[in-house]
C-alpha cells in the first residue's frame, strides 16, 4: 500500500476552500488577529466605476474591521470628476460620499491630473490628489501592508 504525504499547503486548500457547514449552515471561520483588514481597489477604467463601488460597499459589510482606499488613475479618474455620471446618467458622487461617510479614502493620481491638463478643482471634494497613483498602491502595498484588488 503506497502513502501519500500532503504538502500543508495542499492540505489547507483540500480543507480551507470549502467551508465547513453543520446542519446546512456554514460554520464561521475563526476570527483573524485584531489587526485591521486593509485594501486597496485599484481603478484605471471609469467603465467599470460602478462595479467596484458596489464591491467596495460589499466588502464593507462583510468585513467589520476594515480600511480601504481606493486610487484612480488614467480613465480611472473620470467618476472622481465633477458632475461625473455613469452611462445611465446616475451621479457617482453620492455613492462616493456615502462610501467616503464609511471610511474609505479615494486618491486620484495628480500625473493623470496633469496630463489631461485638468486642474485640482475639477476633483469632487470627496477625494484627494496624490501625486502618483502606481506609485500610491506599491507604497500602500510595500509599506503599509495593504492587499491589492483589482475589480
Amino acid at each position: 500500500m503506497k502513502t501519500m504525504l500532503f504538502a500543508p499547503l495542499t492540505l489547507a486548500l483540500l480543507f480551507g476552500a470549502v467551508p465547513a457547514t453543520h446542519a446546512g449552515a456554514p460554520i464561521e471561520a475563526a476570527a483573524p488577529a485584531a489587526d485591521e483588514e486593509k485594501v486597496v481597489y485599484h481603478i484605471n477604467d471609469s467603465e467599470n466605476a460602478m462595479v467596484a463601488l458596489r464591491n467596495v460597499q460589499n466588502h464593507l459589510n462583510a468585513s467589520k474591521d476594515v480600511r480601504i482606499v481606493v486610487v484612480t488613475h488614467g480613465k480611472g479618474i473620470d467618476f472622481l470628476l465633477n458632475g461625473a455620471q455613469d452611462k445611465n446618467g446616475n451621479p457617482y458622487e453620492p455613492v462616493v460620499q456615502a462610501l467616503k461617510d464609511k471610511g474609505v479614502d479615494f486618491r486620484v493620481c495628480n500625473n493623470t491630473l496633469n496630463s489631461r491638463k485638468l486642474d485640482a478643482s475639477a476633483v469632487i471634494p470627496e477625494a484627494r490628489i496624490v501625486p502618483s497613483g502606481v506609485a500610491e498602491i506599491g507604497r500602500l502595498q510595500a509599506k503599509e501592508g495593504y492587499v491589492y484588488l483589482k475589480p
